[in-house]
């Protein structure tokens, strides 16, 4: 069982996912009522040792309603006519979701505006209304 590179730093163990076969709808004429092309891939988020705390709290949070209260992700993938290459997609979307995971959240640091942008926004705010006073009706003298 090789790993799963994720990340350089972060990979996650073959034996960690678990795959099922089914029969899928759609496409694929007589194939599709004979063989069990669709894959149901199931990676348990809450006790896999190979995921630390924060990227853990990010896939929960990421993941929705494709995680079930035990804590285990299932994807589907019935997209491909081979079994193969629905392995190959589920596959995939794990990865890219653990990769997403992975990156943490760029934290936002609260800024104020300066002093000449203010001065600037009260300039030509007063600028603005000089143009809308001109729009009036003209007064008589």
């Amino acid at each position: 069982m090789a790993p799963i590179r994720i990340t350089p730093r972060l990979s996650i163990d073959d034996g960690e996912i678990t795959e099922s076969f089914i029969q899928a709808s759609g496409p694929g004429g007589q194939n599709v009522n004979k063989v069990a092309t669709a894959v149901e891939l199931r990676f348990d988020v809450a006790r896999s040792p190979s995921l630390p705390e924060g990227v853990r709290q990010r896939l929960i949070a990421l993941a929705g309603r494709r995680l079930t209260q035990d804590g285990i992700l299932v994807l589907f993938a019935r997209k491909h006519r081979t079994q193969e290459r629905n392995r190959a997609d589920a596959r995939e979307r794990l990865i890219e979701l653990i990769r997403d995971a992975a990156t943490p959240p760029i934290l936002r640091r609260p800024t104020r505006p300066t002093l000449a942008s203010k001065q600037r926004r009260l300039e030509s705010k007063g600028q603005r209304s000089v143009v809308k006073k001109a729009r009036g009706k003209p007064v008589l003298d």
